[in-house]
């Protein structure tokens, strides 16, 4: 049986590059003018994150034993587990816990509809509430690794976990955006202003 694994970000979007430049302004201004989250390293986190979650892979990076991508968040706690489960070390949990984090508020801001999907898996977990609240304390142990090489992004998780459903909130406001922009009203009026 195989160690279970994580993979790594393969192609990085570069910080100029202008989906990241689109991300960086509409959680920008929504995370300020929504939600009063004014923190630049949250709004950078939260649009990298969008970013690279525009490459599949990246949204199913966490693989178990038999290198089957997890895609349910109850397996992912499960697969977290250092003591219990088939977590390695507590490194492994760490990584797959911001994965879960990260997972968590995507879906949960970009497309909440889609969490009623996945409750229909094995391991599930029950319902939108759940979800955040995975999300929510999975960026909290996150934020529990704060020596060493982690020391640095410790309070970025902190403060993940302290405003994940503010986070939530700002993310389907800028869907919304992003929605309206792919309106064939607001690309006619865009295309002639251009």
């Amino acid at each position: 049986m195989r160690k279970a694994e994580f993979r790594g970000p393969k192609i990085m979007i570069p910080e100029s590059h202008p989906l990241q430049e689109l991300f960086q302004d509409l959680v920008g201004r929504h995370y300020a003018e929504e939600i009063g989250i004014r923190d630049p390293q949250i709004v950078a986190y939260v649009s990298h994150l969008l970013a690279e979650f525009c490459e599949a892979d990246q949204l199913y990076k966490v693989h178990d034993a038999v290198d089957r991508p997890l895609a349910d968040v109850g397996e992912m706690l499960l697969e977290s587990d250092p003591v219990y489960g088939p977590a390695p070390s507590f490194d492994r949990e760490r990584q797959v816990r911001k994965h879960i984090g990260d997972y968590t508020l995507f879906f949960a801001g970009m497309f909440p509809e889609a969490i009623n999907h996945f409750r229909l898996r094995r391991q599930r977990l029950e319902n939108f509430v759940e979800w955040v609240k995975a999300g929510k304390e999975s960026y909290y142990i996150v934020s529990k690794f704060e020596h060493f090489e982690y020391a640095k992004v410790a309070p970025l998780f902190a403060s993940l976990s302290k405003n994940f459903e503010s986070c939530v909130y700002g993310l389907n406001m800028v869907k919304n955006d992003l929605e309206e922009m792919q309106h064939p009203i607001v690309r006619r009026t865009h295309e002639r202003i251009m």
